[in-house]
């Protein structure tokens, strides 16, 4: 990797199939990263107020994961404004959409390969 080039820091869950998958690419291809694990390590809060100001709550909540359809309607409904959305997300953070990667000042959320392939450039 280039030494002047931003380290890449993963956050997710390390037993998610997409953060495997995300993972398995990055290693694949030669990118160094960091992996921060939310389960063993919980949400930065700062960093997800970065993420939330960079793509919004509507892209970062996971609304077809098991964590949001286990959830009763007021909880969801709590979740329909950003603060809500914000402290659920601190609470559970199984309902963010995974992985979330930071690069420098971008943010991806999800795994798209011609996205991952950007940051190899």
């Amino acid at each position: 990797m280039d030494p002047d080039r931003t380290m890449i820091k993963l956050y997710g869950i390390a037993n998610c199939d997409t953060v495997k998958k995300a993972r398995r690419w990055l290693d694949e291809h030669g990118v160094a990263y960091q992996f921060h694990d939310f389960k063993k390590l919980g949400v930065p809060e700062d960093r997800l107020e970065h993420w939330l100001a960079a793509v919004g709550a509507e892209r970062l909540l996971n609304r077809q994961g098991t964590t949001w359809r286990r959830l009763d309607a007021a909880a969801q409904a709590r979740a329909l404004d950003a603060a809500g959305a914000r402290a659920l997300m601190l609470a559970q953070p199984s309902v963010i959409r995974r992985p979330v990667v930071e690069a420098g000042a971008r943010v991806l959320v999800g795994f798209d390969e011609s996205a991952y392939a950007s940051l190899t450039r």
